[in-house]
């Protein structure tokens, strides 16, 4: 059995519906399909999640927007018609979209949550109708029914464990099941929605509860790509990651997945396929638990902005018992949450998200680090970018730090900060957020464009 993902760009019309409905039934063993909201049409277009965002917030202030409600009425009624479906597509979906706009109205704060979920739910309805239209026997299954059971977490849930043998049920079944992306259930019956993202998560919960033979995620793309192709042009595909490197490449901006969203899967060890709606004979890029030996040991250059440095300095900070501790205790009483914390005898770095860290917030914490910890020196860096070199054989290379150093001054960026993770299989740096592109540019040349790494012979017939 394969669990199969289909994102926003796969059900943003009729023809990507079609298209969706063709893969399902070229394959019987694609018996359990999670469907995205409707997705931009074209560059300029909207996504049906922000059109119900912006309708959620027009209402709670009061301003109820006719305009708004009235795009996402005939986007799903557009779709409707073309695919010769009956109304009665359009009234169920009418109906779950209307209740949650009058849970908002009547103060209920399961109303936002229940109306962002309502694009992946119209999906599958409308997905699941066009099956059975077209003959197949498939049946629509609320992540209710299904089990999907989450902590009362609004726009964060969190899978409960129960949920993977009540999903396990759902191999009894013979249609073809068609379940919404992006939101479950608490054990009470309140709907609550993953993060952004939401329906890889569920995609991945569903596989991993199923025990599918693979998970497909269909999106827009032929593969996995080793660099942002937005940064370089024509970069190199890939054919097979390891689930480390696709975590370690996803949180650090890698676009295909939210970082979170295949752990369910991979603690499944299900491989997972990426492949392209619009070209579904591509082979993808499979992920998988483990790989044979590479010949070269960087996959890929993952980048992202956003970031912000704190800096700390304090003399003989390696003798003072627990003063990462405290200094990291100050960021948790403030609801604070770091990234990385490289460290040196008198100094140590903790790198956070900026959005963490407001400039109110900032004035509190540095104030409190002064008067806590006695510091020689406290100082925040803005605007600054990470980029991570990720390859499980990394450790056992020589000269990946040296031609990493070698491709930033070749670049003309300086590093702010370097730090390895202990499982050796990334290693990020620091820069400003003007020098990102320049410096990627640089790393791709030196680790995709020429044979300059050196193998390890203490390690190379392990």
């Amino acid at each position: 059995m394969k669990v199969v993902k289909f994102g926003g760009s796969s059900v943003a019309n009729a023809d990507q519906i079609h298209k969706i409905t063709n893969i399902i039934e070229s394959d019987p063993s694609r018996k359990v399909i999670v469907v995205s909201a409707p997705g931009k049409r074209y560059k300029e277009d909207t996504k049906i999640t922000d059109l119900l965002i912006n309708l959620g917030e027009s209402i709670e202030q009061n301003k109820a927007s006719e305009d708004i409600y009235g795009q996402i009425s005939d986007r799903f009624q557009s779709m409707i018609a073309e695919l010769g479906l009956s109304g009665d597509v359009w009234s169920k979906i009418k109906e779950k979209i209307d209740g949650s706009i009058d849970l908002i109205k009547q103060g209920d704060k399961q109303g936002i949550d229940a109306l962002k979920s309502c694009g992946e739910d119209g999906s599958a309805l409308l997905v699941s109708a066009y099956l059975q239209h077209k003959g197949t026997s498939a049946s629509y299954v609320n992540p209710k029914e299904a089990g999907i059971l989450v902590r009362d977490q609004p726009g964060g849930a969190i899978v409960l464990d129960e949920s993977f043998e009540k999903l396990f049920e759902l191999r009894g079944r013979e249609e073809t099941l068609v379940i919404p992306g992006f939101f479950g259930f608490t054990p009470e019956g309140k709907l609550v929605t993953f993060s952004r993202g939401g329906s890889d998560i569920t995609g991945s919960i569903v596989a991993a509860g199923l025990k599918a033979e693979l998970y497909e995620n269909f999106t827009d793309v032929d593969s996995v790509y080793c660099v942002n192709p937005m940064i370089v042009e024509n970069p190199k595909q890939l054919t097979s990651l390891t689930y480390r490197e696709m975590r370690e490449l996803s949180y650090a901006g890698f676009s295909v997945f939210h970082d979170e969203a295949l752990i369910p899967a991979f603690k499944e060890k299900i491989p997972v396929c990426i492949k392209n709606t619009n070209n579904p004979s591509a082979p993808g890029t499979m992920i998988v638990a483990e790989l044979p030996q590479r010949e070269g040991h960087v996959v890929g250059i993952a980048s992202d902005t956003g970031f912000l440095n704190l800096y700390v300095s304090k003399y003989l900070m390696n003798r003072e018992i627990g003063f990462g501790r405290r200094l990291l205790q100050i960021l948790e009483d403030e609801g604070v949450s770091f990234e990385h914390a490289p460290s040196g005898i008198d100094d140590m770095s903790v790198v956070l998200r900026e959005n963490q860290l407001p400039k109110k917030k900032e004035e509190v914490v540095v104030q409190r680090i002064k008067d806590e910890l006695k510091v020689d020196m406290v100082m925040i860096e803005r605007e600054m970018a990470m980029i991570m070199i990720v390859g499980e054989g990394m450790n056992q290379t020589v000269g990946i730090a040296s031609n990493a150093a070698r491709a930033f001054r070749e670049a003309g960026v300086n590093i702010e900060m370097i730090n390895q993770g202990s499982s050796e299989v990334s290693m990020m740096f620091g820069v400003k957020s003007q020098n990102l592109s320049t410096a990627v540019q640089s790393l791709y040349k030196t680790f995709f464009e020429s044979a300059s790494i050196t193998k390890d012979p203490v390690h190379e017939d392990l």
